[in-house]
């Protein structure tokens, strides 16, 4: 029997004004890569989301210094997160596609717990054990993100403990097929994109993970309450969407 080839794996970045940060995450990733990360990643996609800086440049030099197959895809204007992981997962070539936060708040040798789940959709959680958070949020963020999650739960995704963690990973297909419906451009886009992989059929793996902190977070607090006016409209987005896509299909979900 001849074996199967390993899967190949791209790292999508969204990144928004982080000239600063992104140079210091991209010599981890680099490191992991030289540490015999390197076999698998086919490519580093960082989605510049209309940046005020250097951001794109910057990705594109520091990834030609480091010898990372990394490549920059521009946004004219700042669209928001979901928009960002959504344009680079639509583009990522991989078997596997993972997304990641421009900090690595979790290491980002840490895609291999998700890649063990062996699911099409194997998410990074910091509710399942809390030992792994080495660095923890301030009390309010902590506060708000327990009742965010809790109304995830009521609203739209129950048995899914952390849907915000940014840390994610899709078989390339399942990535295709979740964001190309979905809609959410800013931080709610991780409920919308798990409610339409539920509704597919995907199975959604949730495994603990290495997280820390960063105190440079690019989560305002009005960020953060846009996230709760959008999960009031996540169940109705996605409803349309699949309504929408039967009347176009004759009745059948379309992939």
């Amino acid at each position: 029997m001849t074996a199967r080839p390993a899967p190949t794996l791209s790292i999508v970045i969204p990144a928004f004004n982080e000239e600063a940060r992104l140079p210091v995450s991209l010599e981890k990733l680099a490191r992991y890569a030289a540490a015999g990360g390197s076999a698998r990643i086919v490519e580093v996609l960082v989605v510049d989301d209309g940046s005020e800086d250097r951001t794109g440049d910057v990705a594109e030099e520091r990834g030609r210094a480091l010898g990372l197959p990394l490549r920059t895809l521009r946004l004219e204007q700042n669209s928001g997160k979901g928009a960002a992981v959504r344009t680079g997962v639509l583009a990522a070539t991989g078997t596997l596609i993972l997304v990641s936060d421009a900090d690595f708040s979790t290491p980002v040798e840490e895609w291999e717990r998700l890649a063990a789940a062996d699911a099409p959709v194997a998410i990074g959680s910091r509710a399942i054990d809390e030992s792994l958070v080495r660095k923890k949020q301030p009390l309010f963020r902590r506060a708000m993100g327990k009742l965010f999650n809790r109304l995830v739960q009521v609203l739209a995704i129950p048995g899914i403990r952390d849907t915000q963690c940014g840390f994610k990973l899709f078989t390339r297909e399942a990535g295709h097929e979740i964001f190309r419906r979905t809609k959410i451009d800013r931080f709610a886009y991780d409920v919308e994109a798990l409610l339409v992989a539920r509704r597919l059929g995907y199975e959604i793996a949730e495994i603990p993970v290495l997280w820390f902190n960063s105190i440079e977070t690019r989560v305002s607090l009005l960020g953060g309450l846009q996230a709760y006016a959008d999960l009031l409209r996540v169940r109705l987005l996605v409803a349309r969407t699949f309504r929408q896509e039967r009347r176009a299909t004759g009745g059948k979900t379309a992939s």
